[in-house]
């Protein structure tokens, strides 16, 4: 690269970081919050809640790379036309390309970056989310209970206790069950434990109260009783695998007999394709904004911040590109239009830059649109002599 060149990419790069921190910050911390219920209600360490924040990053950051890079692109393009900088690199007589193809290449290492965390990084992160998480349900009793307070540990099965002690001991029992609808039963006892394998609650001294539709109750006392956890322990502690925590590999060349692709196998044939399509972003992103900041115009002119039409193109083909990658699970025809939607708006793009490097002195479509734009608003606002009357 041209020192030009490389004084534009350092710049660009630099207002990408700027862009991504927070914007990753944000949403990271969201998404983390929203897990939150791991640690309060598990007793799990602060150490376990770490892993698991650091896995939900890889599924985050390919959806904010190329927002980000859009944001420090169309803001550092903007930026260096106000301090006359493109003026001064066309009156050199530079050719355009020393404007694009620094942020191109900030695109295109981009482009690698999510390649590869969105085919490699991210299914070993989910996959390592997924089994943090069925660990720690793994031990039921262990997630559940907390000192006088009712705990749901499955769909009709409460526990309540009003002492833990050290072994798994709990002093003070009570477990609520109405999970089958002919009767609910309703289990106190003196004290309990959990077995070392974590499927028994052994409880000691204590009561049966079984309850049946016609509402007639029968108690029985017991010394000691086993109450079997076996079935949901295995259940809530296996690591489910899904379309989005598959390789790419697996995904290509799908196992048949595995239950989740025989159950759902359009959901595979959607991941695939928006796996092969989502990393390409950060150039297209990189081409919207060429196509609206990359060329030198007057500051004089009424038009809108070129980042507010740079984010809303953005969005809007996003959007697109996520509608059509879910249309696929319904009908395989979509895997086309979602092909045509990315390559098509790549090349009209391309075509409009190579349009506007080509007639150094012709505005863009977009920056007519937004003069227009901004003309109407000030029409149709109320000017301030008519406030005052």
């Amino acid at each position: 690269m041209t020192l030009l060149e490389s004084y534009i990419f350092r710049r660009v790069f630099r207002m990408f970081l700027v862009a991504l921190v927070p914007v990753l910050a944000i949403i990271w911390t969201t998404q983390v919050l929203s897990r939150i219920n791991l640690v309060t209600d598990s007793g799990q360490s602060i150490g376990s809640f770490a892993m698991l924040a650091t896995f939900i990053l890889p599924t985050i950051i390919p959806v904010v790379l190329p927002f980000a890079l859009i944001i420090g692109a169309t803001q550092t393009l903007q930026t260096m036309n106000n301090d006359s900088e493109f003026a001064v690199i066309d009156g050199a007589g530079a050719a355009r390309k020393t404007i694009y193809k620094p942020v191109l290449l900030v695109a295109s290492l981009l482009c690698v970056a999510s390649f590869t965390i969105d085919n490699f990084v991210e299914p070993v992160s989910r996959l390592g989310m997924r089994k943090t998480i069925a660990a720690t349900y793994a031990d039921l009793l262990s997630s559940v209970i907390e000192e006088k307070a009712f705990r749901k540990i499955d769909d009709g099965l409460y526990v309540q206790i009003s002492e833990r002690l050290k072994g798994r001991v709990m002093r003070g029992l009570f477990v609520a069950d109405s999970r089958d609808p002919r009767f609910e039963m309703l289990y106190y006892a003196r004290e309990g434990a959990v077995d070392e394998g974590g499927g028994t609650l052994i409880m000691k001294d204590g009561e049966i109260h079984r309850k049946a539709l016609d509402s007639s109750v029968s108690i029985i006392h017991f010394d000691s009783y086993s109450f079997d956890l076996s079935e949901l322990s295995e259940t809530r502690g296996q690591a489910k695998l899904r379309a989005t925590d598959r390789d790419l590999a697996f995904l290509f060349n799908p196992n048949p007999k595995d239950p989740d692709y025989m159950e759902k196998p359009q959901e595979y044939r959607a991941e695939l394709h928006r796996r092969l399509t989502d990393w390409f972003f950060p150039v297209t992103f990189a081409l919207i904004s060429l196509a609206i900041a990359g060329s030198a115009h007057s500051h004089r002119e009424r038009t809108i911040h070129p980042l507010i039409p740079a984010l809303g193109v953005a969005f809007a083909v996003r959007w697109g590109a996520f509608f059509l990658a879910n249309r696929i699970e319904a009908s395989a025809s979509a895997i086309v239009w979602l092909y045509v939607f990315v390559i098509g708006l790549n090349l009209l793009l391309i075509a409009g830059i190579v349009r506007n490097s080509r007639h150094l002195g012709k505005r863009s479509l977009i920056a007519d649109f937004s003069e227009w734009l901004v003309g109407r608003i000030r029409q149709l606002a109320p000017r301030k002599e008519d406030l005052q009357q």
